[in-house]
C-alpha cells in the first residue's frame, strides 16, 4: 500500500485540468504515441467540442521515482457547478488533490468551492500555477492570491504549463513525496466506495470503486449497501487506458467491477461495496441520492415518436443516472416526459445528446424548479409541485415554499455595482462581501433557485464583461408569494407556457411574454388575442391582427350597399373561423420565454 498514491485534479472550468492530465499520462508513458490525442480522458464528442469535462474519469499510471515504482491513480473531475456531487465523490476516493489555478485568470468561484470540499475530506493540497507561459499571465500576483487562500509557503506552489510540459516532473515528484499513502486494513471486511459508473451495452454497468479496507477477488459475492442487493464479481481489474483484468484488488487501490447489472439505477454513485457473507459494519459516509434542481418537459416534435423517445431516454439514463424522468401529457404538445436535471448545462447537454446520439428532435418547455405547496386542509403535508399545472386551486393554498440557494460570485471590483443590481433584481439578498485582493471581490447572496434557472448566468457574464465566476449550493426552502401565470391563445390556455412567478414580477413578465409571443405567432385569417392571466384575472393582452382579404376589390364604383353586403358576409365568415380556428404555436415560442430580456 505504501507505493500507491490516489489523487484528483480540481480547478475551475477551463483552467487546464484535462491538458494537465494528458501531460501526466505522457510523462509516465501510460499512452503510446498512437493513442495520444488532446483531452485524452474526455471521450465524448460533446466534451471535446465544448472543451468541458462532463463525466469524471479514472486512470492508473506507473511512475519510477528514486528506483522505486509507484502506482498513481488519477481520478479526473468535472469542473462545472452542475456536477459538484460527482466531484465530491471523486474527492472522497483520494488522499491528495492538485489545485490547478490559471496564472491569467487567478482564483475563481469553483476553485474555492472545490477546495473547501477537498479540505473537508482532509486531502493534502498541492497548488499548481498553470499557464505561466501565456503573455497575459500574472504569476507573482496569482501566487500571492493562492498563498492568501490556502496559507501555504510560496515555494510549495509549482509553476507549470500543461500545454508545453513545463513543471510536470515537479508535479509527479510532489504527488509521491507530499500525498500520503492510503491507510486501510487488508484483513478487515471489504469496504469500497463507488465513485462512478458507466454503462457498456455489451457487458452491463461497469462500476468504478476505491477499496478502503479488505480486498475484492474475482467471482467473490459482493453486496451494495444502499440498495442491499448482492451480485457476483464476474470481472475486476485496474483502469489503464484500456481495462486491465486482475484476480484481486487490495486496500488502497482503485479499480473497476463488472457484475452483469443491466439497470444503471441499481448502482448509485457514493454507495459502499462490501462482502455479501461478511459485510462491513461501517459504510463509507457521504452517500446521498442526487437531487434534480431544474425541471423541464421534453416532448417529441411528432407525437407518434413518443415510444421511441422513451427508449432513447432510458438508454441515456443508463449512462447518466442523475437524469430523472416521468411521463406527462400536455394539451398543447401531446405526450412527453417531465425531466429533472442538475442544472441548465445538464439540460442543454441532455437535449444535445438526444439529437446527436439518437437523432431525436425534441421540444423543451420552460424550465422550472420544484416547489412545496401547503393546503389549508392538510397544513402539515406538502404537495410537491414540479410542473405549474400541478399547483392546487389558489383558494385552497395556505402558502407555497420555494428552494433557495447560497450563491457565491467572484468578480472584479469595478463590476460590484452591476452584479449587485442584477442579484437584487433577481430577488437576491446580499449576506456577505469580502475583498479577496484590492481588485477582486467575493459577493455572497441568498437567492431563489427559480431566478437563476432562466438567464441569470448569461446576464452575469454580460454585466461583468465575462469577469465573474459563479457557484451555488442549496440552503433549503423558504415561504414565498408565488402565483401561477397562464398564457391564453384565442381564449384557450396553453399549459406548456404556464409558469410559477413571484407576485411582484407577475405583471411585468406576463406583459413581456405577450409581446414576445405576438412577434413569433404567425398571422391567421382572424384576430388572435394573446392574454396572460392569474386565475380568471387577465393581466396583459396583445393581439395578432388578421390577414385581411380585400373582398371589395371586384366592385368598381356602384352602390355602397353592394360593398356593405360583401363586408358583412366576410365578417360572418371570420366569426365562424375564429370559433373553429386552431392556432399552431412554433417551437421558437416555447424557448423564447427564456430569453425575455433580449
Amino acid at each position: 500500500m505504501k507505493h500507491i498514491r490516489n489523487f484528483c485534479i480540481i480547478a475551475h472550468i477551463d483552467h487546464g485540468k484535462s491538458t494537465l492530465a494528458d501531460r501526466l499520462l505522457d510523462s509516465t508513458n501510460s499512452v503510446t504515441a498512437r493513442e495520444k490525442q488532446e483531452q485524452l480522458l474526455d471521450n465524448m464528442d460533446l466534451e471535446r467540442e465544448r472543451g468541458i469535462t462532463i463525466k469524471s474519469h479514472a486512470i492508473q499510471m506507473v511512475y519510477t521515482y528514486e528506483g522505486q515504482e509507484y502506482v498513481l491513480n488519477l481520478i479526473d473531475t468535472p469542473g462545472h457547478v452542475d456536477f459538484s456531487y460527482e466531484v465530491s465523490r471523486s474527492i472522497a476516493a483520494c488522499e491528495g488533490a492538485l489545485l490547478v489555478v490559471d496564472a491569467a485568470q487567478s482564483i475563481q468561484a469553483q476553485t474555492i468551492s472545490n477546495l473547501y470540499l477537498a479540505l473537508e475530506n482532509d486531502l493534502e493540497i498541492i497548488p499548481v500555477l498553470n499557464k505561466i507561459d501565456l503573455p497575459s499571465a500574472n504569476p507573482e500576483e496569482v501566487t500571492d492570491d493562492i498563498v492568501d487562500l490556502i496559507g501555504c509557503d510560496r515555494d510549495e506552489i509549482i509553476p507549470a504549463s500543461a500545454k508545453n510540459g513545463i513543471g510536470i516532473e515537479d508535479i509527479l515528484k510532489a504527488i509521491i513525496t507530499r500525498v500520503p499513502a492510503p491507510k486501510g486494513d487488508e484483513n478487515a471486511p471489504l469496504r469500497a466506495l463507488v465513485f462512478d459508473s458507466v454503462y457498456n451495452p455489451f457487458r452491463g454497468v461497469e462500476t468504478y470503486f476505491r477499496v478502503f479496507d479488505g480486498s475484492i477477488k474475482k467471482n467473490q459475492q459482493i453486496k451494495f449497501v444502499a440498495t442491499n442487493k448482492a451480485y457476483s464479481a464476474d470481472e475486476i481489474g485496474t483502469l489503464k487506458l484500456v481495462q486491465f483484468p486482475k484476480q484481486e484488488i487490495k486496500a488502497g487501490d482503485v479499480g473497476y467491477l463488472i457484475t452483469g447489472i443491466k439497470d444503471a439505477r441499481e448502482v448509485k454513485v457514493g454507495d459502499t461495496i462490501t462482502d455479501a457473507e461478511n459485510p462491513t459494519q461501517k459504510a463509507v459516509s457521504g452517500f446521498e441520492d442526487v437531487k434534480p434542481m431544474v425541471f423541464a418537459g421534453i416532448y417529441p416534435v411528432d407525437t407518434e415518436d413518443y415510444e421511441e423517445l422513451r427508449a432513447c431516454m432510458e438508454k441515456l439514463q443508463l449512462n447518466d443516472a442523475s437524469l430523472i424522468f416521468t411521463p406527462e401529457s400536455s394539451a398543447a404538445l401531446g405526450f412527453g416526459f417531465r425531466c429533472g436535471f442538475l442544472g441548465m448545462l445538464h439540460l442543454e447537454i441532455i437535449q444535445e445528446r438526444l439529437e446527436r446520439e439518437f437523432d431525436m428532435t425534441v421540444i423543451t418547455t420552460v424550465p422550472n424548479v420544484s416547489y412545496h405547496a401547503y393546503s389549508t386542509k392538510e397544513p402539515d403535508e406538502p404537495i410537491i409541485v414540479s410542473n405549474p399545472s400541478d399547483l392546487p386551486d389558489p383558494s385552497t393554498i395556505d402558502h407555497v415554499e420555494e428552494p433557495y440557494i447560497k450563491a457565491s460570485i467572484i468578480t472584479k471590483a469595478d463590476f460590484v455595482g452591476p452584479v449587485m443590481s442584477l442579484c437584487i433584481e433577481k430577488r437576491g439578498e446580499i449576506t456577505n462581501q469580502t475583498y479577496l485582493t484590492t481588485e477582486r471581490v467575493e459577493l455572497t447572496f441568498d437567492m431563489p433557485l427559480a431566478e437563476i434557472v432562466f438567464d441569470f448566468y448569461d446576464r452575469l457574464k454580460t454585466v461583468s464583461k465575462g469577469y465573474a465566476s459563479f457557484d451555488y449550493s442549496p440552503i433549503g426552502l423558504r415561504t414565498s408569494k408565488l402565483v401561477k401565470v397562464d398564457v391564453l391563445l384565442n381564449g384557450n390556455t396553453v399549459d406548456a407556457l404556464s409558469a410559477l412567478i413571484h407576485f411582484d414580477n407577475a405583471y411585468d413578465i406576463g406583459k413581456r411574454m405577450c409581446i414576445k409571443l405576438k412577434e413569433l405567432i404567425p398571422r391567421q385569417q382572424f384576430d388572435i388575442p394573446i392574454q396572460a392571466a392569474i386565475g380568471s384575472k387577465i393581466i396583459a393582452r396583445e393581439t395578432v391582427k388578421a390577414l385581411r382579404k380585400d373582398v371589395t376589390a371586384k366592385c368598381y364604383g356602384g352602390d355602397i350597399s353592394r360593398k356593405r353586403k360583401l363586408l358583412e358576409k366576410q365578417k360572418k365568415g371570420k366569426k365562424r373561423m375564429r370559433a373553429v380556428g386552431n392556432v399552431e404555436i412554433p417551437q421558437e415560442a416555447f424557448m423564447a420565454v427564456l430569453k425575455l430580456n433580449d
